[in-house]
Formats: C-alpha cells, structure tokens, sequence
C-alpha cells in the first residue's frame, strides 16, 4: 500500500478528558466516578477511511497513559501522511503544542477534529495558534474526514463540498465550509473500527468490564443555554434504526466479548416508542440476560413504563440531568423541565428499583446562594446513587457565553477551561470561591452521609471488587475536593 495512505487517528499524551463528547468534553479525573468512554470518534474515522483504502494506526494515548516519548517513536516508526487528533475546548492549547511537534517531526498533513471548530467567530480563533493546522473538523467526524483524506492525499474532491469543516486556501487564510446541515442517514455509516481500540481501556466504574459506546441518535430539541448539541449536532433528533442498532451490539457482544453498553445519545429516552422497539428487540434476541447498558434520559418527556422495559432488556443505570432544584433557574437556563419532573423521575427510578445517576450544575449568572441550597435540597430528596456537581461553563457560541460576556462574568479565557476549574470570576450574586465552597459542601455531605455509606457498603456485600472500586472513586473525589 502506497506510504501517502497513512493516517494516525489519536488522542494525545495528558490528562484525560472525554475527547469524542461534543456536549460535555469534561475532564475524567476531576469528576466524583466518571469513567473514560470509548473513543467511538476515532473508531468512526477509522471505519470510514478502512472502506476508502487507507493504511490506519489508532492509538488512545491519554488514556493508555502513554509517555510524549513513546507517541513520538511510534509516529517516527509509523510515518503517517496524515495525522488527525480529537482536541477539546479545555485541552486545546496543549494540543496545538503537540501536534505542531509532530508536524515539525514528520511533515504529514494535519487535522484537528472537536466542537470547538464549529462555525467559529473570527475572535475565537484569533486566540489560537492554528499556522501549523491544515484542516479543522467541527461536524460529525465521519461525515468529513474521508473528504480531507482524499483530497489532502491523494488529490480528489473539491474540499470546499466538505460540510462542517475548516480550511486554508492558496494564501494561508481559513475558510469556513457550509455548517449547520447533517447527514441523515446514520444507518449507512460503518459501526466504529473496534478491532483497531483497545477496548479493555474504557470500563464500567463500578465492575472494571469493558464497555463499548452505541451512539444510537444524534442531535437535541431542547434549548439548554449552557449546551453545545443544538448547535453541533441540530435540534432534530437523527435516529438510527433500532435494528441497526441491534446488529452493533451484536457484532460487540460475538467479535469483542464486550457485555456492557453505554448507549450515547444527546437524550436516549427522547422518543418512547424508539426505545420500547430497541429494548424488546433485545429481550427477544439471543443477547438477552447476557448484556447490560446505561444511558441518559431527559426527566420530560419520560414514563414510568420506558424506565421499566428498559431495566427488563438489562439497563443498570439511567442518568439525568436535573441540572438544578429551583425552578426560576431551570426556566432561565431553557431545561424544558420542572423541579416537580425531576423529583418525578427520581420516584419512578427508585419505583421501579433502578439505580440513576443525577447531574447538577450550580454556578448560573442568575443564582444565588438560596438556589444553590434549593439545588441541594433536590439532591437530597430524589437521593440518587450517585451524583455529579458542576460549575456553569460558557462555551464559546452558546446563549450562556453570551450572557456572561454582557454581565462582565468572564475572569478569563474560555479556552483551558473546564467545569471544574470554571472561566467564570462568579454569579451576579457569588463568588467563584463561594461558589467553589458550595459545590464541596454538596458533594462532601451528599457521600459522606451515614445512612448513604451503609447503603453501598450492602449493596456490594456479593461484589468485593465493587465495593473497592467506590472506594477507589471516594478517594479521588475526597482528594480533588480538597486539592
């Protein structure tokens, strides 16, 4: 095969942040228990070149904890053509380092691929250094990278067909190709190149089994001020067919031995009927009582009966994102939700004895600190398994940017940071600082209760291994929250 075919699909060197998440981009080891998830973004790039002829190498090198040093001797042994790295708001600035270092060391043509390459502003890209970054994805992956592909290497396509992505003409200067349009049939896209990921890196928290990421829709009617996905990937909902669906799991289940699922869609539940075909098709198939999944699941619209069917086809976990418990603040930042909804589903899952997970986020322009207590107060009566505090971040290009920018709200750069260590200086009402306090007294009194530790404590009386591994995700909350 001709040496101008080879493509290195990576995830650099570092901290490890959920690079292939448009919406939530979040860093891993800063959260209470989140779990990398697979890296289906390089696998979906990697499928789609592997049907053009193209040589692949697809190495996850943050999370296999690689050293600089053994990336750059791969890449010297290796001599991609082309090199493609999935970057994030947080980690960008690193990785424009980095990739700068591979193209001094090996010439190929490079490509960035992340959410913050979406339709960007002019001022958001003059903050970057983008002189040694030949193409930027900032759409679905697999919809553009064999266009790049073909037309950087082997001379074929008009590259401003290419939807959703950035260029640079004759002269240097970046270009802008048609956004805000989709690819619709998801059916006819490859299933992600497993055989190339190293499967056993992306794990249940609780159990340490491998995992696989089903995406199973793309795109979010809701108009969340603080979210990424109307924008990236549009406010109607692009399904794949259940069945295809069903033939994913399937070829993980028979070819990878992989048992668990996390179904990745900006909101699983959306569509009730969807889900009610996807979970009685596994219950009639062979897979069934063989396989488990998680996903997430607005609190509106849902049913009882959905939570139901769906722990009867092997769901173990639904998240929510309730994001907070004062219902001003959920109408300001457009949930679509009510405090009575959250506390709705709440009841449903603990009904029908499924475990959930709950997200919040405190730190909005408008809060105070009697909404931060009230978001508390909701912790408290839904009582999740688990939970999930974070800080408001204003990506660049949402409603919430917008917001901070006109409030004076911003202390610094978007860019490096994360919903951990906000670019917010506070609310109208709190500082950071104060807001900081509030977010380990939650998360410190929510797990560290008597009556909640017991619980775990019997729950994984059967599961030694489980039971360490809570502990192991205590420690590292423990240790961020006081670092």
């Amino acid at each position: 095969m001709s040496e101008k075919n080879k493509v290195l699909l990576f995830y650099p060197p570092g901290p490890m942040y959920q690079r292939g998440e448009d919406r939530c981009q979040q860093a891993v080891e800063g959260s209470s228990a989140e779990a990398m998830r697979a890296c289906n973004d390089l696998g979906y790039a990697a499928a789609v070149l592997l049907k053009k002829g193209y040589e692949i190498k697809l190495r996850d090198y943050q999370t296999e904890q690689c050293s600089v040093d053994r990336m750059y001797a791969e890449v010297d042994s290796f001599k991609p053509d082309l090199l493609m790295m999935s970057t994030t708001n947080t980690s960008i600035y690193e990785d424009i380092k980095i990739m700068n270092d591979l193209k001094a060391r090996c010439g190929a043509v490079t490509v960035f691929k992340g959410a913050i390459f979406y339709a960007p502003e002019q001022e958001m890209l003059d903050l970057l250094d983008l002189s040694q970054i030949d193409y930027m994805i900032g759409g679905e992956v697999d919809f553009a990278i064999d266009g790049i592909a073909d037309h950087a290497l082997r001379g074929e396509g008009d590259i401003s067909e290419v939807d959703n992505i950035l260029y640079k003409d004759e002269n240097g200067k970046i270009i802008q190709t048609r956004f805000h349009v989709w690819g619709q049939d998801l059916d006819a896209q490859p299933f992600p190149a497993r055989e190339y990921m190293n499967n056993g890196l992306y794990t249940r928290p609780d159990t340490d089994a491998p995992m696989a990421t089903i995406q199973t829709a793309r795109g979010c009617p809701s108009s969340c001020v603080f979210c990424l996905t109307p924008g990236i990937s549009g406010k109607c909902v692009r399904f794949r067919s259940p069945e295809n669906v069903m033939a994913e799991l399937t070829e993980c289940y028979e070819k990878f031995g992989i048992k668990d699922f996390f179904f990745k869609a900006d909101t699983f539940t959306i569509n009730g009927e969807w889900v009610k075909k996807l979970c009685n098709l596994i219950i009639d198939s062979p897979l069934y009582g063989k396989i488990n999944f998680t996903a997430n699941s607005r609190v509106n619209p849902l049913k009882k009966e959905t939570l139901e069917l769906m722990k009867k086809a092997g769901c173990f976990m639904v998240a929510f994102g309730f994001e907070s418990g004062s219902d001003a603040i959920l109408k300001k930042i457009k949930k679509g939700a009510t405090v009575e909804q959250n506390l709705q589903a709440a009841r449903w899952c603990h009904e029908v004895g499924l475990p959930f997970w709950g997200f919040f986020v405190i730190g909005f322009p408008w809060e105070n600190k009697g909404h931060i207590m009230k978001t508390r107060k909701l912790i408290y009566e839904a009582d999740p398994d688990f939970i999930e505090v974070k800080m408001a971040l204003p990506y660049y290009g949402t409603p919430l940017y917008e917001t901070c920018r006109e409030e004076n709200l911003l202390a610094k750069n978007v860019y490096g940071s994360d919903f951990f260590h906000s670019s917010m200086n506070g609310t109208m009402y709190l500082t950071i600082k104060e807001v900081e306090s509030l977010r380990k007294r939650i998360l410190l009194g929510f797990y560290l209760r008597p009556k909640y530790i017991l619980r775990k404590m019997e729950e994984c009386a059967k599961q030694p291994s489980v039971f360490l591994n809570y502990c192991r995700y205590g420690i590292r909350l423990i240790v961020n929250l006081f670092r």
